[in-house]
């Protein structure tokens, strides 16, 4: 964020995390701010501006992205790395694209999909922390992580989210900008 002179603001949270680190807090890092920009984005909208589409025919809208990442927290973190036998938040075999799909603008659907994302953030947040190193790994036998059906490691799944958001926020970028011209952050 910048201020009216183009400088720099102080209240870009983004901007307040370590800047020289190892390779855990780097990638850490990347990751919290892509994490951070999701919320930046979203505020201030109300259900109706989360939940709008974006143009027909598609079902992608904020609060869809909202609780497409929060399944991919949940299936990276919970299921892959913690070995967690959960069922998926918003979506199942008959409904694959629940997350888009029934992001309906209504007060208590977004405020489950963020409930639900946070709680998926803490407990990824969690399992880094708690990482021996960045060497641990998991099998990922269905190549559902990029790991080509085989086991992938604690620091390729960091790299993988870290890349899922990137590619979401040039979505959430358009979104919001289409929602009330809002540009930049």
């Amino acid at each position: 964020m910048f201020t009216a002179d183009g400088k720099p603001s102080d209240d870009d949270p983004r901007e307040h995390g370590p800047h020289l680190g190892d390779e855990r807090t780097t990638l850490v890092e990347a990751l919290r701010r892509q994490r951070l920009t999701l919320e930046l984005k979203c505020a201030g909208l109300d259900a109706d501006a989360m939940a709008r589409r974006a143009v027909e025919p598609s079902t992608m809208s904020l609060l869809g992205i909202v609780r497409h990442l929060a399944e991919g927290e949940r299936a990276t973190f919970r299921v892959l790395m913690a070995g967690q036998d959960v069922p998926r938040l918003f979506c199942s075999e008959t409904n694959r694209d629940g997350d888009f799909d029934d992001a309906l603008p209504d007060p208590r659907v977004v405020a489950e999909a963020w409930d639900a994302w946070r709680a998926e953030v803490v407990f990824a947040e969690q399992v880094v922390a708690d990482a021996e190193s960045l060497d641990v790994t998991a099998d990922d036998p269905h190549n559902h992580h990029g790991s080509g059906g085989g086991g992938i490691s604690l620091r390729e799944v960091l790299v993988g989210q870290i890349e899922e958001y990137a590619r979401h926020m040039g979505h959430v970028d358009l979104l919001r900008e289409r929602i009330d011209g809002r540009l930049g952050q």
